[in-house]
């Protein structure tokens, strides 16, 4: 195995071409994350359940397992120079076995906080951000009087797990309310959760930022449209005020400096209509949002995860062209892929799944243009996405 240079970056250790990275989990940001590697010269290692999962079909080796697997993580340090994840719901306790025998550059703090979400919220509020007002709830009686204290509408998210609007409940009176207390009598079960106030927001937004451990740099700030809980469209950059774009990038820099950041950090943002800026969640990875960065910017999301992981310097990426986002569901991919011969300013990434399921998250669409909204309008035109219209 390659070894490490001397040379470092921060507390990280600069890493040379031909030395492998492993990364935990093999999805689609897993597959962008070793392409981007690919073009620097490191070799890929991924730990994954699923046999020729999207990120095995780009890397040099797969170990099949499971992602709790003690055994399986400790095979992937052996053969790795350092290790990476593509999503949160990783074993911390398993990463910090194996620092012995490879690198983690992201470290653990950053996923343990991200992984429940009372710290997170904790987190964010102790480094000077605002988030919505909200309540740690235990039990029913707790959320009771969390409700009192913070109203209706609120809602109830379970502190760990979740993701595309599942573990969430959004509740508008006691009727809901009196859902939630039949779930618990029916299971027997009130899982460890949150109460958030509900934020009226203008828009929700984003921005990524990466960090190579001591240095970082932040991506543009963008507007992000959802539907069904899920991320349909991505517009770059937001139109924002001055004051909004500066506190946006303060406060990213403030939570990057608090994790020591190593990788790309995404944050999503509420935007509110007398222009504050409301931290809604963390991922300690590329994101779903940052996709147009692939052609939109002079470094993607994804090199910029890399590049930090790997100790190596960052330049300050720039937006080369305005660009529009779109993903592309289970129900989109017979649509979509009837059209690409009439639709040459589509990018379209498709992501190797084996399976096509309704709402899983299959390939995306990015179109630079010059006149987004007009984008916009001439994608959903297409019928392509007619299943998401309000």
């Amino acid at each position: 195995m390659p070894s490490l240079s001397e040379e470092t970056s921060g507390s990280i250790t600069m890493l040379q071409p031909g030395a492998t990275i492993g990364i935990v989990g093999g999805g689609q940001l897993g597959r962008m994350m070793a392409l981007a590697a690919k073009y620097h010269g490191f070799r890929i290692g991924v730990l994954d359940p699923t046999p020729d999962c999207p990120t095995a079909q780009v890397s040099d080796f797969q170990i099949v397992a499971e992602y709790d697997d003690r055994k399986a993580i400790h095979e992937l340090a052996e053969r790795s120079d350092v290790l990476t994840y593509e999503f949160e719901n990783v074993d911390a306790d398993a990463l910090d076995e194996v620092r012995g025998k490879t690198a983690v550059p992201q470290g653990t703090d950053l996923l343990r906080v991200t992984q429940d979400r009372v710290f997170e919220k904790q987190f964010i509020n102790d480094h000077g951000t605002q988030t919505a007002p909200w309540r740690q709830v235990d039990d029913f009686d707790q959320l009771v009087r969390a409700i009192n204290d913070l109203g209706y509408p609120a809602v109830l998210k379970t502190r760990r797990g979740g993701y595309d609007g599942h573990g969430q409940l959004v509740l508008h009176s006691d009727d809901d309310l009196d859902i939630v207390r039949k779930r618990e009598q029916d299971t027997g079960i009130f899982p460890p959760s949150i109460l958030e106030g509900f934020v009226d927001f203008a828009f929700e937004a984003s921005i990524l930022i990466s960090g190579n451990g001591k240095d970082f740099v932040t991506f543009p700030i963008v507007r992000n449209e959802h539907r069904h809980n899920i991320l349909h469209l991505t517009i770059a950059p937001a139109t924002v005020d001055d004051e909004v774009a500066q506190e946006t990038e303060a406060l990213a820099l403030r939570l990057a400096n608090g994790f020591e950041l190593a990788g790309t950090l995404a944050i999503e943002l509420f935007i509110t209509k007398d222009n504050k800026v409301i931290v809604n969640e963390l991922a300690p990875r590329p994101h779903n949002s940052g996709h147009y960065t692939i052609e939109a910017c002079s470094i993607s999301q994804f090199d910029a995860h890399i590049r930090g992981i790997a100790g190596w310097p960052l330049p300050k990426p720039e937006l080369l062209s305005p660009a529009v986002m779109a993903n592309v569901l289970g129900q989109h991919v017979a649509p979509t892929r009837a059209m690409i011969g009439a639709h040459p300013e589509w990018n379209l990434h498709d992501y190797g799944k084996a399976e096509i399921k309704h709402n899983r998250k299959m390939g995306h669409v990015t179109v630079l243009t010059s006149d987004t909204a007009g984008a916009v309008s001439e994608l959903e035109a297409t019928g392509c996405w007619s299943d998401l219209e309000d």
